[in-house]
């Protein structure tokens, strides 16, 4: 047996599990490094290629290719179910494969909430292209014509009632040349057998019996561990250091400096000095032994508190329109019924349960890289700057993601490791803690909203103004960029659905300090938290209740095109004849969702009901909350409920469990103390200071209806965590009179 030995969480569980038993992995071909039993499917050599996605086997079982990354959402799921519903593929004889990155996959990058949306049409073809390639060779077998013959469930059936399987026809379909696509009649929406129905997620055994593949279950016996102590301001580096006590640790092997990136910084690692050790216990204690002087950098100012007040200070004043129609400043500043409000929303780090991890082997002529990566085409792009080599030699493996939320299509742990690899010309596994996670990520963005209305003698908004100014993801990939990217400004900002005449919304600036990045539902999160809670401001002004009001302030059916208000929309990049901004839609889910919750009934001292909606990839969320508010100030989330129109969706469970996932990752921007700097540096360390919602905090149930649509599909992971914070605050001030606008929601109860 090799002295190397790294016992895993998933090692530990299976020993003690089979009273002392070790169950070994098995080597993949070509040295790459073993993994524990379960390891996704590889491609088999007798497989042969139908298309881009799927493969055959001679005793007819279909490889289904995912090229999107699974972090939970099921989408490995979801394109079985879409290839295999329109192949007519037996559901046990499907087995799914995951896809390197590769650009002849196109877009790899699973963010967005894209990948059905993207994928859905083409993944359908290609399954029709192979149910059509079975008639062809079975038709070809039996001397008929192919509209004589039916596929079934992994059969070919012909009108006179004579059969054969896929298994049969597998080698006679692989010789014949398919139709053009539009000539292949794709299956009615009444005959889907797997397309809109509630499956099982087919990794759930492995990952519940342990034995899917993350990136920290990927091993090597030669693999060195490495752990990196990186600058504590983003673009400071070190000026010296002293790795005497360091490698004096046993199980220390090297210390090697990653070089601070220049300029903007992209995906690229901070840089810091890496600890290279044979086990992850020596390379932390190593790290804890290194002595480093850093150079800060013109970072080293950064506090949030200074910061929060020059961002509530910009947005007090004029700033750069980006929507306008009537005459709203003049409106407003005669107004004799006016309601003002600032809101503020901290910085916020992504927190996947699974710290980021990669590991990399670097060759003359390649890189291996196995990585929990939600984008490895980036991968392959930044790994390739870091080592000198065209990103095509970089070969990126895809494993099981511990939760994603964006931090993971930033690649720089793979670049460390393959740095590293590189440096050392050995394999090297970079680990991260969790202290390294929230310290170092790609931080979503602070930011700060104003707001002021004209209410006429209705109580109706007749003027709106709203300016945003936050720290904009530019500044990752433009230096000094201080102004948003039109995109983060179409998340839920320029998308006001507010059916007012007189409406003005304007941008301001704010430099970036930290390292910003998209984080679940992006700028929607701070931009919905505004609007929603202002509304239902202006209801409690106006006498009115929060639901009625919310309907009549965004008006009647309609479809709402912004860019008819001078403003810059892109729709999510989607055509906007296809994926209209429905007013109708969104109506619909507000009315849902009250009915669910059973809006209007009367509740007990101290109990509130809030709710609040909101548009998001495509798709339109409702969401109201209950809760309790004690005299002394303690808040107890008693139940929410959640109305969603994503359009056509593929895996009706999936979209239910991505809407309760997306709705206590709200509560983390509700409840969460933020991420906060203090001279260039971030405050928070773990989860005892960076609060994600514990079980007491959560609700029981949260309760989801899908609204059944023929519409084309939309995203599903992302829009129900915009409207949860604002739908949470509306209702404690239902419950108690106390108004939240700035967030985390902290101690303000019990003031």
């Amino acid at each position: 047996m090799s002295q190397y030995f790294d016992l895993t969480r998933r090692g530990f569980l299976k020993s003690s599990a089979a009273a002392g038993a070790l169950v070994f992995g098995t080597f993949l071909a070509g040295g790459a490094p073993r993994v524990l039993a379960g390891v996704l499917a590889k491609p088999s050599e007798s497989a042969k290629n139908a298309n881009l996605f799927v493969a055959l086997r001679p005793d007819g079982i279909v490889e289904i290719t995912c090229h999107r990354s699974e972090m939970g959402q099921q989408i490995r799921t979801a394109i079985a179910q879409i290839v295999a519903d329109e192949m007519e593929a037996a559901w046990d004889k499907v087995v799914v494969i995951q896809g390197k990155g590769d650009p002849k996959y196109g877009d790899q990058n699973t963010d967005g909430s894209r990948s059905i949306r993207y994928n859905m049409q083409r993944l359908r073809e290609m399954g029709a292209s192979v149910r059509h390639l079975m008639c062809q060779a079975a038709a070809k077998r039996w001397g008929v014509s192919v509209d004589s013959c039916t596929a079934e469930q992994h059969l070919v059936t012909h009108s006179s009632g004579k059969t054969l399987s896929y298994a049969e026809l597998v080698s006679d379909a692989l010789d014949l040349t398919p139709p053009e696509v539009a000539n292949i009649p794709l299956k009615k929406r009444s005959d889907w057998r797997y397309i809109n129905t509630a499956m099982e997620h087919i990794d759930l055994k492995d990952i519940v019996m342990g034995k899917a593949t993350f990136a920290a279950d990927v091993l090597e016996p030669k693999a060195l561990i490495a752990v990196v102590v990186r600058p504590p301001v983003v673009g400071g580096k070190a000026k010296s250091f002293d790795a005497s006590a360091a490698k004096a640790v046993d199980g220390v092997m090297d210390v090697v400096e990653i070089p601070a990136p220049q300029g903007a910084p992209q995906f690229q690692p901070k840089g810091g000095i890496a600890i290279i050790a044979n086990n992850t216990w020596a390379a932390i204690k190593g790290r804890r032994a290194l002595s480093v002087i850093w150079d800060d950098g013109k970072h080293a100012d950064y506090n949030s508190e200074t910061f929060k007040a020059s961002l509530l200070a910009t947005v007090a004043s004029p700033q750069s329109s980006v929507r306008e129609i009537g005459e709203a400043e003049k409106i407003l500043a005669n107004a004799s019924n006016k309601l003002v409000a600032d809101y503020y929303a901290p910085h916020l780090a992504q927190a996947p349960m699974e710290p980021p991890c990669a590991t990399a082997m670097y060759y003359k002529d390649r890189v291996d890289v196995w990585a929990a990566t939600q984008n490895p085409q980036a991968d392959m792009a930044t790994v390739g700057a870091m080592v000198g080599m065209d990103k095509e030699k970089i070969n990126v493996h895809v494993t099981m993601l511990g939760g994603g939320f964006g931090r993971k299509s930033k690649p720089d742990f793979s670049a460390e490791a393959a740095y590293l690899s590189m440096k050392t010309g050995k394999p090297i596994r970079v680990q991260w803690t969790r202290e390294d996670d929230i310290q170092h990520s790609f931080y979503h963005a602070v930011s700060a909203q104003h707001i002021e209305a004209s209410l006429d003698k209705n109580g109706a908004i007749e003027a709106y103004l709203h300016r945003t100014a936050f720290s904009p993801i530019a500044s990752t990939f433009i230096e000094d960029a201080s102004a948003p990217l039109g995109f983060e400004l179409r998340l839920g900002f320029t998308d006001n659905p507010i059916n007012t005449p007189n409406m003005k919304l304007e941008s301001g600036e704010a430099p970036a300090k930290a390292r910003i990045g998209w984080m679940r539902s992006v700028s929607n999160i701070f931009h919905a938290f505004a609007v929603q809670s202002f509304i239902a401001e202006a209801a409690h002004k106006a006498g009115r209740d929060q639901k009625d009001y919310l309907l009549e302030t965004i008006g009647p059916d309609r479809i709402l095109d912004v860019t008819e208000q001078n403003a810059d929309y892109d729709n999510y990049g989607a055509d906007k004849a296809t994926y209209p901004l429905d007013i109708s839609r969104l109506r619909h889910a507000i009315e849902k969702v009250a009915d669910m919750s059973g809006w209007g009934r009367n509740l007990p001292k101290g109990r509130g009901l809030g709710i609040a909606a909101h548009r998001s990839f495509l798709t339109y969320v409702a969401t109201v909350v209950e809760v309790e508010v004690s005299d002394s100030g303690d808040l107890k989330i008693i139940k929410s409920w959640a109305s969603i129109d994503a359009g056509t969706v593929v895996n009706t469970d999936t979209v239910k469990n991505q809407v309760q996932g997306g709705s206590i990752y709200g509560i983390t921007a509700a409840i969460s103390e933020g991420i906060t700097f203090d001279k260039g540096r971030v405050q928070q360390s773990n989860f005892h200071d960076y609060r994600v919602p514990r079980m007491s905090d959560a609700p029981l149930e949260v309760e989801v209806e899908i609204i059944p649509s023929d519409a084309p599909p939309a995203g599903v992971g992302e829009p129900a965590t915009p409207v949860y914070a604002p739908a949470l605050c509306n209702a404690i001030f239902a419950a108690c009179g106390k108004r939240i606008r700035q967030l985390p929601i902290g101690n303000q109860l019990k003031t």
